[in-house]
């Protein structure tokens, strides 16, 4: 199908602007470039507290927001690696959607503000996200969360960082996830895919945009086959928690994610896939101006609780 309505007057608005993509701009103009999603997230919705603190990390304390949902614990959690190609964003950009995610799927929702290349490359932004992630575990009791109930999740690079966590917890065989959310995931290093040269110009991300975020990322090019850059390059996919995938029609990274589902469903993991028509990538960030966005949401949040909420009892008689 064409791309949607909603987007198409987004990215029109874009161009008219004289908006350029990620590769011919520095990385501090991206970083500055990249707090326009912050309003095509919509209005920020009321949650019942929002923390704002740091914790503990390899490469110095990392900040953290602890989003808590009405109701009473413990609390299943998500605990989120926000979409930033590894270089741009941070979590203030991303509030909102974290907002959303926590009311909609009754998770307490750790937010990582992990360090970011080109000033920290590989492998650093990874170990801030195993290091957040074992803290959110080693820190349940206090943070009235259900340590059996607890998940990662991400967008874009984010999903890359969730997925190479949720490989290491499952080969050191701890902490035990009991999920993981992949959005548009960038698992394999490269921008030679099928969707890459389909999509390669005018949808928000390019395929030198890819370029660009990769060689900030991974300087050294013997690592890009290490499943830590490279998730679906692992060589045992069997043992992960079950999985919500999401992919958009326009997205250079669209293969990634239908790669990554083949992958997991072939090593028995239970995965559930949408791709989503019509949409770009970033649309998890657009729920304020596209209904393909609201769709996503709903579908993720009816994802997560239907595997980290305790099933309800059922009244016989």
């Amino acid at each position: 199908m064409p791309v949607d309505p909603q987007i198409q007057a987004l990215l029109d608005e874009m161009r008219e602007a004289g908006a350029k993509p990620f590769e011919e701009l520095t990385v501090a103009e991206a970083r500055a470039a990249a707090w326009s999603f912050a309003p095509l997230q919509g209005e920020p919705e009321e949650v019942a507290s929002i923390e704002h603190t740091f914790i503990p990390g390899p490469n110095g304390e990392l900040p953290v927001r602890i989003y808590t949902p009405a109701g009473a614990g413990p609390f299943p959690g998500l605990v989120y690696f926000h979409g930033s190609g590894w270089v741009v964003l941070n979590i203030a950009v991303c509030d909102t959607t974290m907002r959303a995610l926590a009311n909609s799927t009754g998770c307490k929702v750790i937010a990582v503000n992990y360090h970011k290349a080109p000033e920290h490359p590989f492998p650093i932004p990874f170990e801030d996200c195993w290091a957040a992630t074992n803290w959110a575990f080693e820190h349940a009791e206090e943070l009235q969360l259900d340590p059996e109930r607890i998940g990662v999740i991400g967008d874009s690079a984010g999903g890359n960082l969730a997925a190479a966590v949720a490989l290491r917890a499952r080969d050191e065989g701890a902490p035990k996830l009991a999920y993981q959310a992949l959005i548009y995931p960038a698992v394999e290093h490269g921008w030679d895919t099928g969707s890459a040269h389909e999509n390669a110009e005018g949808y928000l991300l390019q395929r030198e945009s890819m370029h660009w975020f990769w060689d900030h990322y991974v300087p050294d090019k013997s690592l890009v086959n290490d499943w830590r850059v490279s998730p679906l390059a692992a060589k045992d996919h069997s043992g992960l928690p079950p999985t919500f995938i999401a992919t958009a029609e326009f997205d250079p990274l669209r293969d990634d994610g239908r790669n990554y589902h083949v992958a997991l469903h072939d090593a028995g993991v239970p995965v559930t896939y949408v791709e989503y028509d019509g949409m770009i990538h970033g649309f998890y960030w657009m729920q304020g101006v596209c209904d393909g966005a609201k769709r996503l949401h709903a579908d993720l949040a009816e994802a997560v609780r239907e595997a980290l909420q305790p099933a309800r009892a059922v009244k016989v008689g």
